[in-house]
């Protein structure tokens, strides 16, 4: 399992190192381009269930001001409990962006303990750019190290996503890469999240992302003040690898550093549901405008998928909550079908409650495809195969989702999204959104992030 040079080390002097000169004009602007997404999918969650409850626990345990916005609320607490509520409120709409060949939500984890650190310590928008660049390149790589045989039981995003914030934070303290790889060994130590909660419709998801940030977090403080951790958590005999993945691959950990930026690989999300039923939506709606289908017309519909929507998605038959049934292949594919999208208006009003919606779930049934799992997880397909009450079979062929890099959102999309999040809750004025907006498509040139809101 190890391997030498340590590529821990590498990793953690790269992110160490790496300043905003560095980065080419495209990785700054696709940063600011996902922290808007990011900071719309945490508003988006306001008052919602459990995000209240994680706010009161941190009201509770934490300061009764600080430094550190809490974004739903508009609360200053420390930069630990700031960024276990903002972590925990951006992971709940199922809007939040996601990185295909790592299986990773980076923004969910990532900006939360960034941002909170940023404005513990009082940095620019371009330190919190670059901090967050470092946070996305080591915890893609972390998690391609990992491999397909962690997703099936890890929630990634929990598990790698404490390292991920680890260096994000860590670059905003400006570690040393010794510091860095300490702080990377005390997160890695740290890293759980299980994806038996599905099955029970449990609130687990948020815990995780919530967990994952301000562990991250943590580690990087302690790791600045001279706490140190395992040297080789990733790789080590006794590491993350060896107890959590079947088919890691030290390589990836060092792929391309500083040439290829796997932040620019990012996806955003379109439908308000989990990223692994998006390719059957998207061919499912083109298939039904190319053939002038309505829901009425179809009789069944066949998704074939990768094996790690399966997995997850299996779990999920007749889903009992709103979060729960983002996670229904049949519930997703129903509220396009019917109504044409599947946003958060849609989930709300309609998944769990209108006859249409649960009749066509019932039509909808998932199967193993060699060629879309064998592309999995660099690319995501969808196919769909659809019978009509007319007897008639069309097929329907997705190679890029709406948000993936090749199909991406354009920034007045992006806009657009952020207004309704915001709308969706009431987490922000039309005004105060505009301002928002501003404020983050000149992050770079910010002279200080204390106050997003």
């Amino acid at each position: 399992m190890t391997t030498s040079p340590n590529p821990g080390a590498v990793l953690a002097e790269f992110t160490a190192t790496l300043r905003f000169d560095d980065l080419p004009p495209a990785v700054v602007a696709r940063t600011e381009e996902l922290f808007l997404d990011w900071a719309a999918s945490a508003l988006a969650a306001k008052g919602l269930h459990p995000i209240p409850q994680f706010e009161a626990f941190a009201r509770a345990m934490g300061p009764a001001d600080g430094r550190a916005e809490i974004l739903v609320s508009r609360a200053r607490s420390s930069a630990y409990f700031a960024a276990w509520v903002n972590a925990a409120s951006s992971h709940l709409v199922e809007q939040d962006d996601l990185h295909n060949s790592s299986v990773l939500h980076p923004a969910t984890v990532v900006f939360p303990a960034a941002l909170a650190a940023a404005q513990d310590v009082g940095a620019s928008g371009a330190e919190l750019i670059a901090a967050s660049v470092a946070g996305y390149e080591a915890g893609v790589r972390i998690g391609e190290f990992l491999g397909r045989s962690h997703y099936r039981i890890f929630h990634t995003t929990a598990t790698v996503g404490t390292l991920a914030a680890a260096v994000a934070v860590g670059r905003v303290l400006k570690l040393t890469p010794a510091q860095m790889l300490d702080a990377l060994g005390s997160a890695g130590t740290q890293a759980a999240g299980l994806w038996e909660f599905l099955r029970d419709a449990a609130d687990s998801k948020q815990l995780h992302t919530a967990h994952a940030a301000a562990s991250g977090l943590a580690a990087a403080y302690l790791a600045r003040d001279g706490v140190t951790g395992a040297q080789r958590i990733l790789d080590g005999a006794k590491g993350m690898a060896a107890g959590m993945s079947s088919d890691s691959d030290p390589t990836r950990l060092t792929d391309g550093l500083g040439t290829r930026w796997a932040l620019l690989e990012t996806s955003f999300k379109f439908h308000a549901s989990c990223r692994h039923t998006h390719p059957a939506a998207d061919a499912l709606l083109d298939l039904m405008r190319r053939e002038q289908l309505v829901a009425s017309d179809i009789e069944s519909v066949v998704a074939r998928v990768h094996q790690g929507a399966i997995d997850v998605l299996g779990a999920v038959t007749v889903p009992a909550t709103v979060h729960q049934a983002k996670f229904s292949m049949g519930t997703v594919l129903g509220l396009v079908a019917v109504y044409g999208k599947a946003g958060l208006e849609e989930f709300r009003d309609h998944a769990l409650t209108d006859p249409a919606v649960a009749a066509f779930r019932d039509k909808v049934g998932m199967v193993l495809d060699a060629d879309v799992d064998g592309a999995y997880p660099q690319r995501w397909l969808g196919r769909v195969e659809v019978t009509t009450r007319a007897g008639r079979t069309f097929h329907g062929a997705i190679d890029e989702p709406k948000g993936d890099p090749g199909n991406t959102l354009t920034r007045s999309e992006l806009e657009d999204k952020t207004r309704r999040l915001a709308r969706f809750s009431g987490a922000a004025s039309d005004a105060e959104v505009d301002a928002l907006i501003a404020r983050v498509w000149n992050l770079h040139t910010a002279a200080s992030v204390a106050a997003l809101l």
